[in-house]
């Protein structure tokens, strides 16, 4: 079995679990009906962000530098999980769910960041991130929705803590599955400041600008869609259907990004998605109809799933691979962060239907503008990956006593990686460590 077979058994057993989890409350704590008080919703906006709080300046470094690697990150992420649902099982009508639920959800967001981080030992190649990342995106989309049934079944003919066990069952067949993934042992010294520099590079920085557009599109576009299509009276059934157009969206998004790819680059797809966007946004305000506001949500859920693989490999490609728990959850942060104002404003403001699909379109035709006219062009980012270096102090680690170093590069042992000339230095212990997959 491959490596990223090992990764992708892994994945769905986890995103099984959250979607068992996700099942057995949706009549309590993820129960949030646009219809009621809006400082209910806005309440509810504020909970979703809070573990990102502690994701960004804990969680990030934590995975980068801890001694057993991602891999443990993993296997400690499904025990707990297991932990915690059943201890939602047994306290779910006590007011110790809440912390638990809340757990859960840091614990969600701390395995989406170690997932992320270790793709790059799965691959081959740069060129075959974004096939993984799409492949991954699938399998959390179908195996997700294969689990909801089991799910709906136990919750409804025994109740919310049979589903709960059934998630803990999934979560631990996720842990076994983990034991078995390649280990990835990161550099144990902090960040050097030649890294902390490429954290920063353009294609970074451009990159989540426009992830940060995509992804606020997407939460205000659906909160502006659920208040004003609850106003027509087959409210329900319309907001059902762009509920339903936006997953099979993203499905498709999943699915055709690595043919995408082979047409473009990395940098061309977030920019593509941005020009999609606004061209669908002020088109569709046009029309200003219940079935436009339902096409903008497919389009804008379609591009933000282009524009996620496109980022996801952008900083698995650029990002030092010793820090990329760190930057992964910086950037999820801010894109969590993006999504929940965009959809709190969408909220507040409670505007006519036409309005909110033309500030869609407004929103990504003004960031496609700002980066075209901001000198980080994609063409600036070849020759910033040429520029990347590993750790000083890693490097130092690894080279024996007496080795010649030059500047950047230090000659020590370690075999050749993928996409990566043979006799090469590694960029961290992890690849100079890393048995041979069978």
């Amino acid at each position: 079995m491959s490596k990223f077979t090992r990764l992708a058994v892994t994945h769905a057993l986890m995103m099984g679990g959250d979607a068992a989890m996700v099942v057995s409350l949706a009549d309590s704590v993820f129960s949030v009906d646009p219809a009621a008080a809006r400082t209910q919703v806005m309440l509810f906006l504020a909970i979703s962000f809070a573990p990102f709080l502690f994701v960004a300046p804990l969680i990030g470094p934590l995975i980068d530098r801890m001694a057993g690697g991602r891999r443990l990150v993993i296997q400690l992420v499904a025990a707990a999980r297991i932990v915690l649902l059943l201890l939602m099982a047994r306290y779910f009508d006590g007011i110790a769910l809440f912390p638990l639920v809340f757990a859960s959800l840091v614990l969600q967001k701390t395995y989406v960041v170690s997932k992320s981080s270790l793709v790059p030992s799965t691959v081959r190649s740069e060129e075959e991130l974004v096939e993984a990342n799409s492949k991954l995106g699938l399998v959390s989309g179908l195996l997700g929705g294969i689990a909801v049934v089991p799910a709906g079944v136990l919750l409804t003919v025994i109740g919310p803590s049979a589903a709960l066990v059934y998630g803990a069952l999934l979560f631990g067949g996720a842990l076994f599955s983990a034991t078995r993934l390649a280990p990835e042992v990161v550099a144990a010294q902090p960040v050097g400041e030649e890294e902390a520099l490429e954290l920063r590079s353009p294609s970074l920085r451009f990159g989540s600008t426009a992830m940060t557009a995509l992804r606020a599109n997407v939460g205000f576009t659906f909160f502006h869609l659920a208040f004003w299509l609850r106003t027509y009276d087959n409210g329900t059934v319309l907001f059902g259907a762009a509920v339903g157009a936006s997953a099979l969206a993203t499905l498709t998004g999943n699915a055709t990004a690595p043919r995408i790819r082979k047409l473009m680059g990395e940098e061309t797809m977030l920019t593509l998605a941005l020009a999609i966007s606004g061209v669908a946004g002020i088109g569709l305000a046009v029309l200003g109809e219940p079935l436009a506001g339902i096409a903008l949500a497919a389009v804008v859920n379609f591009v933000a799933a282009l524009g996620r693989l496109g980022f996801e490999s952008i900083v698995q490609r650029d990002a030092p691979e010793a820090n990329q728990g760190r930057a992964f959850a910086t950037f999820e942060t801010r894109f969590q962060l993006a999504w929940a104002v965009a959809a709190f404003v969408a909220v507040a403001i409670s505007a006519p239907g036409a309005i909110g699909l033309l500030v869609v379109g407004l929103a990504a035709t003004g960031t496609f503008a700002q980066l075209k006219l901001r000198d980080t062009s994609p063409g600036r980012t070849r020759r910033t990956r040429k520029r990347r270096r590993r750790n000083p102090s890693t490097r130092r680690r690894l080279s024996p006593p007496g080795t010649r170093k030059r500047r950047g590069v230090a000659t020590g042992r370690g075999r050749a990686t993928p996409g990566r000339a043979r006799g090469q230095e590694p960029r961290s212990r992890s690849e100079s460590e890393r048995p041979p997959d069978h």
